[in-house]
């Protein structure tokens, strides 16, 4: 075998780094267990805050050593493979920026009736309508000021010098657009600021590409409303005064003085005094560091406390691996009483890089009002801001006021020359720029460090007093732990019930042959856990779906070479020349199918969001583990086997299955017609029946809000239903979720409202109607339901816009696999007949996916159509083309040497040819999906239920669709065959 030694070598390269990267996950799940013990109380309960607590003690700790590397808890968590919401429990959530007061805040907020009437008018139809605010705003304005440009509006003083009564409105839009986008960066920035000291483990937070939006994923919440106020809250902009190290430094050995007393006296009464006055978490924490000084008793001197002891240069610095200890001192209601009162401590926002490679932050003094939180100089007076160049070219930040602020500008500068002020910003210090003179002007210029980024974003963050970007939830998912840990079982449990049956299978058909894809599998399943670790990406219930589908279809590959080896010993070909053979002629077909497959997840990816998006990544990287693995690594194994060449004791095929499905010789060219009718038939009377029952779209489909139910005994949910209805005007349905005793309530009341009271008055009418019919009171906690009391595990909300969103991506996604798919089957097969036969067997196979959908609700088996269908739909997309391109590639080998055999003869030889290869990796795909579809969980039941349905009818269609249908494409090609072969011979003569 050529080029052995390199695979050997990538294999082994591979598995070392997966071996590496999978070993950050392993000390995680330690360092969780150690956090669960610690919170874990006598009664077994677990005091999630005090977990929660001991994660972020431990948060930039070192926790790991490897190879004389150390590993701070941070850095395991960002290398680890994580769980996903759905499998942890936690909260997703997606944020819209409103423009609109960022539109009224350029304007100056004006009295103008027309302009006030035009901005509401807009913000009413934003509610439905996904074009643009801003687009919105200009069309609602030209409605309401006929001939007016926007300019009589726009050319305020505070916009001097950008926007003048001859601006054009297209040049002013364009200047809109530009601040609600730098607007949308803002709140990112600020938003990831507010998470990180939210106290979650490994938070996620992203934009969404094309739209004013902000994704962001909670691991392990519990408050949820917390949360919505902290993602809510509108930033404030404030500016104050910052005391020097030598105005309180009498303070602050005071405090040390007092740490080391306390240190020095009795355990018992030390213990005691701190009970009393520490918050749990500071006990806790306080706990945790005495075991680190038993670890390390250089930080265990009593002679002076951390504060002075940590500090890295002039004033309060710190690494910031020490900011946990000293918040544990500052944060102390008994140390804190000793700073004055007019003085309150504030870290800055972003560390600074030391010589030595160590991160230092900054804790700032900040000189306060008594008994007041009003700042000298609050950031709404900031009219204008932006990124520029000092007089020695060097980025800086140029900040103009509007009158009243110069004039209080004027006043803080003239009696703070020589001393620093702070901008602060959710009460975190961006920057504290030293003070060289008066600024009489409100024109003032910020230089410093900066990089041109570091100015643009400082410029950015300024604009948020006078532009301020609110945000409001416009999509949100709770999953309660116990929901996460139900799904998380029932993943683990699918994925190895499916790869047992997948073995035994293998092994039972294939012999010897078999354990070779078995061992190709394995490789298969641990390098597509290795990468996930590697890329940092959480492993979702749709991940674990993919990774069982992967299971099924990595699988095809090398059923497709044993086949072709048997078909070449059949042909009496020698073991050796077989093998070599078998990879040879199959390497085509199986890099055809993984090219296609794959292109279907990229779409995925690209087109795809949250669930969807996740299953596309395990999905791409299962097929290119899979394609190594099957091809390359089974060919050494193989290769190994075989080192006694003929005579090596090796066979792919069990003694009962040496001759089957070999030999066969059946029309399918001829049955075609009727494969036609049937297949029609099927389509009609599903869509038929969509037509008047209509098809169950998921929330993410329709927008609403849905919540998932637990009770501690069965509930018919046509009885809740009823009693429902009339808190919410009929639009509720309710449905069981898994089990008798858990129902989803789902409804489109207030679907266009995203304010917290309506959230809060939809799901309290949920709870009073639940209590009203079932006389049940509802509990906080899922795992303390009792008799007659029921809980809420999870909801989700999705707003009118966001689910058109997730609609048009659905369908752009379905579109844009079709089109590379039909290009992809043109370049390799260079006729457009094979093209089109495949997207319309593509086509039949969605349709019909939809019809059985349609039917089984008619059979009382209703499954839901939302993201995640899409992706099933888009995966039968994937394996049918995959099916199809096999057929296709033995039609091609077959037409280079076939001689004087008729084309239609030529397809049926084909067709029959692959028809093992085509039956076996179906029923194998078809063992895991089965399992998905009974032990997946509710979550993934319709999931199942599309791949069940769209596997047989792609294995159906590549044999009675696809192909007849090429055959009908070239009929005039097969009329003229007869005529076309007297010529070709003469030629030859």
């Amino acid at each position: 075998m050529q080029n052995k030694g390199i695979i050997v070598f990538l294999t082994v390269i591979v598995t070392v780094l997966c071996l590496y990267y999978l070993s950050f996950t392993l000390v995680s799940n330690g360092v969780q267990k150690k956090a669960e013990a610690f919170a874990t109380d006598t009664s077994g309960n677990i005091d999630f805050a005090k977990k929660r607590a001991y994660l972020d003690s431990v948060w930039r700790e070192p926790v790991y050593s490897f190879l004389g590397g150390s590993f701070t808890y941070q850095e395991i968590k960002e290398t680890e493979l994580g769980l996903g919401l759905d499998l942890q429990g936690g909260m997703h959530v997606t944020l819209e920026v409103s423009p609109v007061e960022i539109v009224k805040g350029l304007a100056g907020n004006p009295k103008d009736e027309a302009f006030n009437k035009s901005v509401a008018e807009a913000r009413e139809e934003a509610k439905t309508s996904n074009t643009r605010y801003v687009d919105l705003f200009y069309a609602a304005f030209q409605r309401n000021n006929p001939g007016k440009s926007l300019s009589s509006i726009f050319a305020t003083a505070a916009n001097r010098g950008r926007i003048s009564l001859e601006t054009t409105d297209s040049a002013i839009l364009d200047i809109i657009n530009t601040e609600v986008e730098n607007a949308i960066g803002r709140s990112f920035n600020i938003l990831r600021t507010r998470i990180d000291r939210f106290g979650t483990s490994q938070p996620n937070i992203q934009r969404i590409a094309g739209s004013g939006r902000i994704q962001i994923e909670l691991p392990g919440v519990d408050n949820q409303e917390r949360v919505r106020n902290m993602l809510q809250g509108v930033a404030k902009l404030q500016f104050w005064e910052v005391l020097e190290l030598n105005e309180y430094g009498g303070s602050i050995e005071t405090i040390n003085t007092t740490w080391v007393a306390d240190q020095k006296a009795s355990p018992a009464s030390v213990d005691t005094t701190k009970m009393e006055e520490l918050s749990a978490e500071d006990s806790l924490k306080n706990a945790l560091e005495k075991q680190l000084e038993q670890l390390d008793p250089a930080k265990s001197a009593t002679n002076v406390s951390p504060l002075i002891s940590l500090l890295k240069g002039n004033g309060l610095v710190y690494d910031v691996r020490d900011t946990i200890t000293i918040n544990r001192i500052i944060k102390n209601e008994r140390y804190k009483s000793f700073l004055p009162r007019d003085l309150k401590l504030l870290w800055g926002v972003k560390p600074v890089k030391a010589a030595d490679g160590s991160e230092l932050l900054e804790l700032y003094a900040i000189k306060t009002t008594r008994g007041s939180d009003q700042a000298p100089l609050e950031g709404d007076v900031v009219t204008d801001a932006r990124q520029t160049l000092d007089q020695t070219s060097r980025p800086a930040v140029s900040m103009q006021m509007n009158a009243d602020g110069a004039r209080k500008w004027r006043k803080l500068t003239s009696e703070s020359i020589g001393r620093r002020i702070a901008v602060v910003l959710d009460d975190y210090v961006y920057t504290a720029p030293v003070v060289n003179g008066e600024i009489p002007n409100g024109q003032s210029e910020i230089s410093g460090n900066f990089n041109i980024q570091e100015a643009q974003d400082l410029a950015n963050i300024l604009k948020s007093g006078s532009l301020p970007a609110p945000t409001q939830i416009v999509e949100e998912s709770i999953i309660g732990p116990t929901l996460g840990k139900e799904a998380q079982s029932q993943g683990v449990f699918s994925m190895i019930a499916g790869l047992v049956l997948v073995v035994l299978f293998m092994v039972a058909y294939y012999a010897k042959g078999g354990l070779v894809a078995i061992a190709a599998l394995v490789f298969n399943i641990f390098f597509i856990l290795g990468i996930l670790a590697q890329l940092g990406t959480a492993l979702t219930l749709p991940g674990i779906a993919g990774i069982v589908l992967t299971i099924g279809m990595s699988i095809d590959a090398n059923v497709l070479i044993f086949e072709r080896i048997k078909e070449e010993l059949r042909n009496g070909v020698g073991l050796m020349a077989a093998i070599n053979a078998g990879y040879s002629k199959a390497f085509s077909a199986i890099l055809d199918g993984n090219v296609t497959t794959f292109l279907t997840g990229a779409i995925l990816f690209a087109l795809g969001q949250g669930p969807v998006k996740g299953f596309a990544i395990v999905l791409m990287i299962g097929i290119a583990c899979s394609f190594f693995s099957s091809v390359f690594i089974t060919r050494v194994i193989v290769s190994w086997m075989t080192s006694k060449g003929d005579k090596s004791n090796i066979n792919f095929t069990a003694p009962f299955a040496k001759n089957a499905l070999s030999g066969l010789n059946i029309d399918f060219m001829g049955k075609r017609k009727f494969a036609y009718i049937i297949s029609t038939s099927i389509i009609v009377i599903g869509l038929g029946i969509a037509a008047v029952n209509g098809l169950k779209f998921g929330v993410d489909f329709t927008g609403g809000r849905s919540y998932i139910v637990a009770f501690n005994e069965a509930v018919v949910p046509s009885d809740l239903k009823v009693g429902l209805d009339g808190e919410f005007d009929g639009s509720v349905e309710v449905k069981t979720y898994g089990s008798t005793n858990t129902l989803k309530v789902t409804t489109s009341y207030l679907i266009n409202e995203d304010d917290d009271a309506s959230n809060r008055e939809v799901e309290s009418k949920v709870k009073e109607g639940i209590t009203t019919v079932t006389g049940f009171t509802f509990v906080d906690n899922p795992e303390q339901i009792g008799a007659g009391q029921f809980s809420i595990t999870g909801s989700s909300k999705v707003g009118a816009t966001v689910a058109d969103d997730i609609k048009a991506s659905s369908a752009e996604a379905m579109i844009a696999a079709l089109i590379a798919i039909f290009l992809y089957i043109l370049l390799r097969f260079r006729k457009w007949q094979f093209s089109l036969a495949s997207i319309v067997a593509l086509v039949h196979d969605t349709m019909f996916v939809i019809a059985a959908f349609a039917i089984a609700s008619a059979f009382g088996a209703t499954f839901e159509i939302d993201q995640v269908f899409i992706a099933a739909m888009l995966t039968v997309i994937g394996y049918s083309i995959n099916d199809t391109v096999i057929v296709f590639d033995r039609i091609r080998e077959n037409i280079e040497s076939r001689g004087t055999n008729k084309l239609v003869k030529v397809f049926n030889d084909s067709i029959n040819q692959t028809l093992g290869r085509t039956l076996i990796t179906s029923f194998t795909t078809l063992i895991v999906v089965i399992v998905l579809l009974l032990f997946g969980g509710e979550v993934l039941r319709g999931f199942s239920f599309a791949l069940f349905v769209g596997i047989v009818v792609g294995t159906y269609s590549s044999i009675y669709i696809a192909t007849p249908i090429v055959v009908d494409l070239m009929k005039r090609e097969i009329e003229n065959e007869g005529a076309a072969a007297p010529k070709d011979a003469k030629k030859v003569a």
